[in-house]
């Protein structure tokens, strides 16, 4: 853990606040563009931990910054922008997250960043990372929201063009728009603007998203159509899976009232827990007080990734881990729930 003092808070549009922190250890690893950060609350005997993008660029001299949407009862996030202070002192967790940038400074590809209101935080430090590490990468930013009154860092993306203007393309969509064909993101809209801005090869075009499930998929889809590659095409979610309401429409499930031996196996050494079929192994070991890593305890970070070396887990939600690495037995406990007796998990 790390003491992070709260530096300077700055109010976006749109419910949207960003967080600038200073490291009160001066030990916080460098981070990964993209990357988030996962903020530590104790409140008596109950932890509760929430991860956010990082906004600010690990390449750029700028103070760590994370940006926050408000959520109507969301916990954490009404904390933050109504109860949190200049020189409050945060608990925070090493950076995580596999949806990061990797620069390269002789590279001459085209990075498409795909954004839909706060979804734009990764991709703002994505996009200060290109430009900054690299001296002939294009980035085309197309980033939708209602209006412009309500687009977070306008400004400051205005003022990065500008420093850049050979190299940073910038498509607002506004669903506001009178123009109502370039109201919204859509199939034939999205076709156009990749067409358009592709500067390089096909295969050095290099994909972004962030927003809504059903705007990454849009995205996602219609690239594949266009015949892009799947590996070219990253997408980061802060969407949790209670709130799909598909409940409705899955077949009512048998109820498994089991209760399975699983040996958790964490920094060399070996924990016995019971599981019972509805509950995951995560929750189970955070009882026991074993101090098993995690974030987002929604199947959608990559800090608690596991190996099942022996038995087998099912996982109610993935946003992390491929088909075949699921084959081969990865897992996330935060998610998973065994269903063999004497199950052994590796925790990575």
């Amino acid at each position: 853990m790390y003491d992070f003092r709260v530096s300077e808070l700055i109010r976006q549009p749109n419910d949207i606040i960003s967080i600038r922190f200073e490291d009160l250890s001066g030990k916080f690893p460098t981070y990964k563009a993209g990357q988030f950060l996962t903020l530590n609350f104790q409140f008596g005997e109950r932890e509760v931990r929430r991860s956010y993008s990082f906004s600010s660029s690990p390449s750029i001299n700028e103070p760590l910054e994370i940006t926050v949407k408000r959520v109507e009862n969301g916990e954490i996030s009404r904390l933050l922008h109504h109860k949190l202070a200049v020189n409050d002192v945060i608990q925070v967790l090493e950076p995580q997250g596999l949806f990061f940038y990797e620069p390269d400074y002789h590279s001459e590809r085209t990075i498409f960043l795909f954004a839909a209101g706060v979804g734009i935080t990764p991709l703002f430090s994505i996009l200060k990372t290109a430009l900054t590490e690299e001296i002939d990468t294009k980035v085309v930013l197309i980033y939708s929201n209602s209006s412009k009154e309500k687009t977070a860092f306008y400004e400051e993306l205005l003022n990065w063009q500008q420093r850049y203007p050979n190299r940073l393309t910038l498509e607002f969509i506004w669903s506001d728009s009178k123009n109502l064909a370039k109201a919204r993101l859509n199939r034939e809209y999205l076709i156009v603007l990749v067409n358009q801005y592709l500067k390089s090869s096909s295969t050095q075009a290099s994909f972004y998203t962030c927003g809504p499930l059903f705007y990454m998929d849009l995205v996602r889809f219609t690239l594949l159509g266009m015949g892009f590659a799947d590996e070219n095409i990253r997408r980061e979610t802060f969407h949790f899976p209670e709130e799909e309401g598909y409940d409705d429409e899955q077949e009512e499930a048998e109820v498994d009232n089991s209760i399975y031996n699983v040996l958790v196996k964490f920094n060399g050494q070996d924990y016995r827990l019971s599981v019972p079929a509805n509950e995951t192994i995560l929750n189970v070991g955070l009882s026991q007080k074993i101090k098993l890593p995690y974030s987002c305890k929604s199947g959608m970070c990559s800090t608690c990734i596991a190996q099942v070396t022996k038995g087998a887990v099912k996982m109610d939600y993935n946003e992390v881990l491929t088909d075949n690495e699921v084959e081969i037995g990865k897992c996330l406990i935060c998610v998973s729930h065994p269903v063999e007796d004497n199950t052994i998990i590796e925790v990575l």
